[in-house]
């Protein structure tokens, strides 16, 4: 049986209250799960092992992506699942990790601690990405992702939670409410190659969400999974609303809400994707980008 993705109601995910109308857009491909598929698997590799992520088999489809800037003042992590802000960063060494780790994950804590109101936030994971460094076999660089996803589902949310909490030695915060947003920040600017589009979490229909498995294989053993988790590949709905900020440069962030403990009506799942802008000019700047993701956490208890 296929895994549900919570008890919000269909009818009301799906109200858009007719959010992006008038916005400028542009017609681009996403790529879809293969309408087929119930149940599918990735397979993700360290980056210098010369192996390809495996991914789904993707249906594209052309989709109306929706320009939020203009309505940014208008986004919400709570309604569309997503949100789009100006916020400069004083750190600048995005490729060494170490340094990310000891020096830009505090500034994503204050970050989002200010911009969800959240009374803790946890910086665990990151990523960076580049088209160009990652075909140079540059450490820990990953092309950009072009099949939609969201980073967890129902049962791999309170997992991650339990396990950050635990390496975080925060166990304290157990019994709060909680969310998972990410951080993604351009690199370099502007970004008008491969933006990141984002699904307004109204639009997303309960069966539109399809479990998938996603192992995680380390340098010493390329056969045997290192982790093992669950995200959600998206089937196609043409009642999906697609939104992305055009040309963003570095001192500009989009909030992701991809999982949220809470049911009571408000978004819990957000998917996104990379796709390829129509209107990208042919002496653009290759895209590349970092997105942290953070564990926030809420006063009120469960």
């Amino acid at each position: 049986m296929a895994e549900s993705p919570g008890s919000i109601p269909s009818a009301k995910r799906l109200q858009t209250d007719a959010f992006g109308a008038g916005l400028p857009a542009v017609e681009a491909p996403i790529g879809y799960i293969d309408p087929g598929i119930e149940r599918a698997q990735v397979r993700v590799y360290p980056p210098d092992s010369g192996l390809e992520v495996v991914r789904p088999t993707s249906a594209e489809r052309a989709m109306a992506i929706f320009d939020a800037r203009p309505a940014a003042d208008r986004l919400s992590l709570d309604e569309q699942g997503f949100e789009f802000h100006p916020c400069s960063s004083a750190f600048g060494d995005f490729y060494n990790e170490a340094a990310v780790r000891a020096l830009y994950y505090p500034e994503v804590e204050r970050a989002v601690r200010d911009l969800t109101g959240a009374a803790a936030v946890v910086v665990f994971d990151h990523n960076v990405r580049s088209a160009v460094r990652a075909a140079r076999g540059e450490p820990g660089v990953r092309e950009p992702v072009d099949q939609a996803h969201n980073d967890y589902t129902e049962q791999s949310g309170p997992e991650r939670q339990r396990a950050v909490l635990q390496g975080a030695n925060r166990t304290d915060l157990a019994d709060r409410h909680f969310a998972f947003v990410n951080l993604w920040r351009p690199i370099i600017g502007p970004i008008v190659d491969t933006p990141l589009a984002v699904c307004d979490a109204r639009s997303v229909a309960n069966g539109d969400l399809i479990p998938t498995d996603i192992h995680h294989f380390g340098d010493d053993d390329l056969k045997l999974p290192r982790h093992t988790g669950h995200i959600y590949s998206l089937r196609h709905n043409p009642g999906h609303r697609w939104f992305y900020a055009s040309d963003m440069q570095p001192d500009e962030v989009l909030l992701l809400k991809c999982y949220d403990s809470r049911t009571d009506g408000r978004a819990r799942f957000m998917p996104h994707t990379g796709f390829r802008n129509p209107a990208c000019p042919s002496d653009f700047v290759p895209r590349e980008s970092i997105e942290a993701r953070t564990l926030v956490v809420f006063d009120a208890a469960r």
